[in-house]
């Protein structure tokens, strides 16, 4: 597994600008409407942050790239599963011009914050993360269980998590289709309707557990109207209630001393 980090230079980056908003934007828009809510929650914000989305499509990434501010756009990476996007080399190129993917790993459905050192020096560089906390994209509609990889990195870094709920993008090109589709119906009503929402940036105490933090990601998703699923039975009511096990900026620097 291997960073691309040629994909951050100055002249990807003026390719994937052009390629997301004067090629595959206005492709998208033939098949989607898209409509923004809360971007100014993001009025204040520079970077970097870690934005943690929920992931229903392969569209999720450039849909919430093109909503995202341009200071901010210019300056994210994407958290892509190394087992699936890196496997190829064509891929790999592909996917870290076009989106400037990173490769983490997954381990129990989720992406791993400690699996790899250049995600750290990413964030170091000042460069934000979308981290897509399932780990793969939902196949019956809900918000699956939201792995704390991206809290782990947000404590290690002493950065804000930005919530972001997308909906829409499943109907438009769900999991097993490798092009988008209208709706049945006439045009214009034809496109299906992709909503991106920005929550309010999470700021994290410094003892807060990373459990607890997702779950307030969670809360955000549930108040989007987004079926999810429920947390384990007493896993974040133990971890709002009872002394944190360990600050998880400590965490991270142990499994990166490991």
């Amino acid at each position: 597994m291997r960073d691309t980090a040629w994909a951050r230079r100055l002249w990807a980056r003026a390719v994937r600008e052009t390629f997301l908003m004067a090629i595959l934007g206005p492709t998208m828009d033939l098949y989607t409407r898209r409509r923004i809510r809360g971007r100014e929650a993001l009025a204040g914000v520079e970077g970097p942050v870690i934005l943690v989305a929920n992931h229903g499509s392969h569209m999720d990434t450039p849909e919430i790239l093109r909503s995202l501010p341009w200071r901010l756009r210019r300056r994210t990476a994407v958290a892509a599963a190394a087992d699936y996007f890196y496997r190829s080399r064509r891929r790999a190129i592909a996917v870290s011009l076009a989106f400037n993917t990173v490769p983490m790993r997954r381990h129990g459905g989720g992406l791993q914050a400690r699996s790899t050192q250049h995600v750290d020096a990413l964030i170091d560089d000042r460069w934000s993360l979308l981290i897509f906390p399932e780990g793969t994209r939902s196949r019956d509609g809900r918000i699956g269980v939201l792995r704390s990889g991206a809290a782990v990195l947000a404590a290690a870094h002493d950065l804000a998590i930005v919530p972001v709920h997308i909906a829409g993008t499943r109907a438009a090109m769900p999991v097993g289709q490798s092009w988008p589709k209208r709706r049945p119906g006439r045009w214009p009503r034809r496109r299906h309707v992709v909503e991106i929402r920005f929550g309010t940036p999470i700021q994290l105490t410094p003892a807060e557990d990373r459990h607890a933090v997702m779950e307030r990601v969670r809360a955000f998703y549930e108040r989007c109207g987004a079926p999810t699923t429920p947390p384990e039975p007493g896993r974040f009511r133990a971890a709002a209630t009872d002394p944190p096990r360990e600050p998880a900026a400590k965490e991270a620097a142990a499994g990166r001393r490991s």
